[in-house]
């Protein structure tokens, strides 16, 4: 395939979801393998439910995500002057009629058809009465009496549908707008794509799409449905089962290039790899492998794929990425240096940038602020436990500097000499130091608060 366009074509009636944006990474990933285009365009048809807000946050998203289009972002409702020359060139050929039934009368047909236990459809009434154009008219397309419409498709391969299934389905309607069917046929030749990826929700429009092609004397692209996502129970996917829209992930602290993976490989394989570089989604994603079986997405899978991502990328670049998140629970702004010593002791504990950024508030906090997990007290700050404590102040104050390597010397040499177990002093300074029985090793935490710090954070429980 030495030519390749594909596109995404979104509808801006609501955020981008995961089911769209995995439809979006298929399409980029196929144009991209084989250096061909990758096009964005708006179908914002539906004047009642387009919103501007959410063609913004759909770009938004798609930036977010890395997938970069190529040319201008076309929208469907700045082009119905070129729907429509197509529409009389299909007038002008015979391939389509003025029809002037009405709704109601539509609907008596469909009704009259499914009495019969036939196929509820219009009948076609206007096919041969040559009307002009009138008020109220739409335009319908004069679909073939006989044959098949036989297609394969990149997922679930060959597909026929026989033309008794079809009606004489409108092409413009009465108030000029053409139909949804209509309008993508002539934007997808006019983009020039030669692949169309999408749900497979669409599969019953193809055949009246590849209808329209032909009627036009157009070439038909290649078409791939993929399967949608189900939630865990095998049920649509939705919110209850933890989707949610991309921007809300954003919003949760998920890193775009882990929920790139886990959805490439809802429905793609290559080999057992799970996790992928881009450069890696690339070079393997070449339109084959996907799967005609619908994946089921799963939360913590996604978490997973997450954690990993974090613990493997550069400390600097997760600094940067997890400071607005530092800023959004409150902690201020603690510079980039702080950061990094932050993000390299608690990465390994948290599984999203939200989450990085709460674990870091024992550490930032002023001494006076720190609460003390009531259980962990409790436990840990006995008259022993406080004893330990102060006798660590004073050791920690003599320490000549306090770097993580000398106050761990200090620590073991203390439990050392005083022919203690490490179990008996840890959790009592642990539980001062951070509030709680968790955070990074010891020397770490203490090497981060400072002398002054430390020694504040011992003398709040020992008095």
């Amino acid at each position: 395939m030495s030519h390749v366009v594909t596109r995404f074509a979104p509808s801006p009636t609501g955020h981008l979801h995961i089911g769209g944006a995995r439809t979006a990474i298929f399409c980029w990933l196929l144009a991209r393998h084989y250096g061909g285009r990758f096009h964005l365009r708006i179908e914002d048809t539906d004047l009642l439910r387009s919103k501007q807000e959410y063609t913004d946050s759909i770009l938004a998203s798609m930036r977010w995500l890395g997938l970069d289009w190529d040319g201008d972002l076309t929208y469907q409702t700045q082009r119905a002057d070129v729907y429509s020359r197509y529409v009389d060139k299909l007038l002008e050929t015979g391939h389509a009629y003025w029809c002037d039934c009405t709704p109601e009368e539509v609907e008596a047909m469909r009704e009259e058809a499914r009495q019969k236990g036939l196929k509820p459809r219009y009948n076609g009434r206007c096919r041969t009465r040559e009307l002009g154009p009138g008020v109220g008219r739409c335009v319908r397309l004069k679909t073939p009496l006989t044959g098949k419409v036989v297609f394969d498709d990149m997922v679930k391969g060959r597909i026929s549908v026989d033309v008794s299934e079809l009606d004489d389905m409108v092409l413009r309607r009465a108030d000029g707008m053409p139909t949804y069917n209509m309008a993508v046929v002539v934007d997808d030749y006019e983009m020039g794509i030669t692949h169309v990826i999408r749900g497979d929700d669409h599969v019953s429009n193809t055949p009246r799409q590849i209808l329209i092609y032909e009627a036009l004397g157009l070439p038909v692209p290649r078409f791939g449905h993929v399967p949608m996502i189900l939630g865990p129970d095998k049920q649509k996917l939705s919110k209850r089962h933890g989707a949610r829209a991309v921007i809300e992930y954003q919003q949760d602290g998920l890193l775009p290039q882990a929920l790139v993976n886990y959805l490439v490989r809802l429905g793609w394989s290559h080999g057992n790899q799970e996790l992928f570089t881009r450069d890696e989604l690339i070079e393997y994603f070449d339109g084959n492998n996907l799967n005609p079986a619908s994946a089921a997405f799963d939360p913590a899978k996604l978490e997973w794929c997450n954690a990993h991502y974090m613990r493997e990328m550069l400390l600097s670049d997760l600094a940067r990425l997890v400071a607005p998140f530092v800023q959004q629970v409150g902690l201020g702004d603690l510079g980039q240096e702080r950061l990094e010593a932050l993000c390299l002791m608690f990465r390994e504990r948290a599984n999203n940038l939200k989450a990085l950024a709460e674990s870091f508030r024992p550490l930032v906090l002023p001494a006076a602020e720190l609460v003390h997990a009531e259980k962990d007290a409790k436990k840990h700050f006995t008259d022993q436990g406080k004893e330990h404590l102060r006798k660590l102040s004073a050791v920690f104050a003599a320490c000549e500097s306090f770097d993580a390597d000398t106050v761990d010397s200090a620590l073991n040499a203390y439990v050392a000499d005083n022919g203690l177990k490490f179990k008996e002093v840890a959790p009592p300074l642990r539980t001062a130091l951070m509030g709680f029985m968790g955070g990074s090793h010891l020397k770490d935490i203490m090497a981060f608060l400072g002398r002054e710090e430390t020694l504040e954070r011992l003398k709040r429980v020992t008095g």
